[in-house]
C-alpha cells in the first residue's frame, strides 16, 4: 500500500530514544523450543517530531526464535536512527525501504520502526492506524490464550477463568513434555469445560518428524480447531505430509516469515493457514502482504504474537482489523493476563472475549512514561 496522498503535512522527526525493558511476568511457560519465566526483554522505540508529536513502537523478540533484544537495539539504535532523523513520518514506504536496505534480517527491529512511523501518522492525520492500513472490516477480533504453564492445575484453573471472562479460545502449547502428559491436558480441558470452547494446539516445533503422524493422530481425538507447526520450521516435506494425512487444519508458524516464504508455503500445501505475527514478518504492513498470499491460496490466517506489552498488540490489532484473511482471532493475551503490569497508559481493550480495535488516531493508546522508566534498564537516545 502507498502512503496516505491526503496525509498532511508533519514535521520531521528529530528526536529518537530506544529503551530496553525488564518486564516480571506471572508464571513460567514451557513451548516445543524453550521456556520463558520470570522476566521477558523487550525494546521500546519512541519518535518525537519537532511540533511535539510522540509516536510509539515495540520490538519483542526471542532469543530462540528470531533473535536477541540486545541486537534489536543496536539495529534500531545504530542502523535505523540516521535513517529516520529529519524524515517526514508519514513517509513511511520510503522510510521502511531505507531500513531494508541499511540493514538485512532483525525484523522485530523493523517491525517497532514501522509502528512508530504508523502512530505518529496517524495522528498527524487524526486517524486509527487500521484506516491507514486499507480501513478496517471488522471491529472486534476474538480473543484466544495460550496454556503453557508445566503446572497443568494452575492453567485449568486460568482456563477456567477466561472462560468467565468471555473467552471461548484455548491454544495448548504442547511437544514440551512426553505424549501423556499432552493427551492428560487435553483430556482435562475437555472434561472440565463447556463444549463450547475451540481448543487448539501448538507445538512450537516440538516434535519430531519420524513419529510426529502418530503422535498427532492421538491428538485429534480431541478435536482441536487446528495443529500448529508440528515439526520444526525447515521441516517443509514433514509438514506437507502432515497436512495431507490429518484431518485437523495444520498451521504453519516457524515455517512461515515472509511473503516470499508463504509463497513456496501454497505452492507447497505444507499447511492449511499460517499464524502471522507483526515481529515475525517485520511490521504490519508485511503481515498484510503474507496474508494476501494466503488469501490467493485459499488459505486462513490467525494472528498470533510474541511476548509483547498491550503496545505491540495494538499494532497487531490495527493489522487484523484492516486485513479480511486473519479471520482465526488472535492471541493478544499477555497484557492482562500474562505480564504483571502492561505499558500502556489505558488497559489493552478487551471486552467479553474479544480484543476491541481503538477508533482513537495512530495506534489508539500511549505508553504510560512513569512506567517506561520503572521497568527500563537500558536506554539510548
Amino acid at each position: 500500500m502507498s502512503d496516505v496522498a491526503t496525509m498532511p503535512k508533519a514535521a520531521p522527526i528529530d528526536r529518537m530514544t530506544v529503551s530496553i525493558v525488564d518486564l516480571p511476568v506471572v508464571s513460567k511457560r514451557s513451548h516445543g523450543i524453550g521456556d520463558v519465566a520470570n522476566t521477558v526483554r523487550n525494546a521500546i522505540l519512541r519518535l518525537e517530531t519537532k511540533d511535539g508529536l510522540v509516536g510509539w513502537g515495540e520490538a519483542s523478540p526471542w532469543p530462540v526464535f528470531t533473535g536477541s533484544v540486545e541486537g534489536t537495539a543496536a539495529a534500531l539504535d545504530v542502523y535505523f536512527r540516521p535513517v529516520v532523523l529529519g524524515q517526514n513520518p508519514t513517509h513511511i514506504t520510503r522510510l521502511m525501504a531505507a531500513a531494508d536496505a541499511a540493514l538485512v534480517g532483525h525484523f522485530e527491529a523493523k517491525a517497532a520502526l514501522e509502528m512508530a512511523l504508523y502512530d505518529l501518522a496517524g495522528k498527524a492525520a487524526g486517524l486509527p492506524v487500521a484506516e491507514l492500513l486499507g480501513g478496517r472490516c471488522r471491529d472486534r477480533i476474538p480473543l484466544s490464550i495460550s496454556l503453557a504453564n508445566p503446572d497443568f492445575t494452575a492453567d485449568l484453573e486460568l482456563a477456567q477463568r477466561v472462560y468467565a471472562d468471555g473467552l471461548r479460545i484455548l491454544k495448548v502449547k504442547t511437544g514440551f513434555a512426553d505424549q501423556a502428559f499432552d493427551l492428560k491436558r487435553l483430556q482435562g480441558l475437555r472434561e472440565n469445560l463447556p463444549e463450547d470452547v475451540d481448543i487448539r494446539v501448538d507445538y512450537n516445533q516440538g516434535l519430531a518428524p519420524f513419529d510426529a503422524l502418530r503422535r498427532l493422530r492421538d491428538v485429534e481425538a480431541f478435536q482441536p480447531g487446528f495443529i500448529e507447526q508440528p515439526v520444526p520450521g525447515k521441516e517443509w516435506r514433514v509438514m506437507a505430509d502432515l497436512t495431507a494425512r490429518l484431518e485437523t487444519p495444520v498451521l504453519a508458524d516457524e515455517s512461515v516469515f515472509s511473503p516470499n516464504d508463504a509463497l513456496r508455503a501454497v505452492e507447497s500445501s505444507i499447511a492449511n493457514g499460517f499464524s502471522i505475527k507483526v515481529m515475525k514478518s517485520g511490521g504490519m504492513r508485511r503481515g498484510q502482504e503474507v496474508a494476501a498470499v494466503a488469501e490467493a491460496g485459499s488459505l486462513s490466517c490467525y494472528g498470533g504474537d510474541m511476548f509483547e506489552t498491550g503496545l505491540a498488540h495494538l499494532a497487531g490489532t490495527h493489522m487484523i482489523a484492516a486485513s479480511p484473511n486473519i479471520s482465526l482471532g488472535c492471541e493478544f493475551y499477555q497484557a492482562k493476563y500474562y505480564l504483571e503490569q502492561d505499558l500502556l497508559a489505558d488497559p489493552f481493550p478487551i471486552e467479553n472475549g474479544a480484543v476491541i480495535v481503538p477508533e482513537t488516531p495512530g495506534l489508539g493508546i500511549d505508553v504510560d512514561p512513569a512506567r517506561l522508566k520503572e521497568f527500563t534498564i537500558e536506554s539510548r537516545g
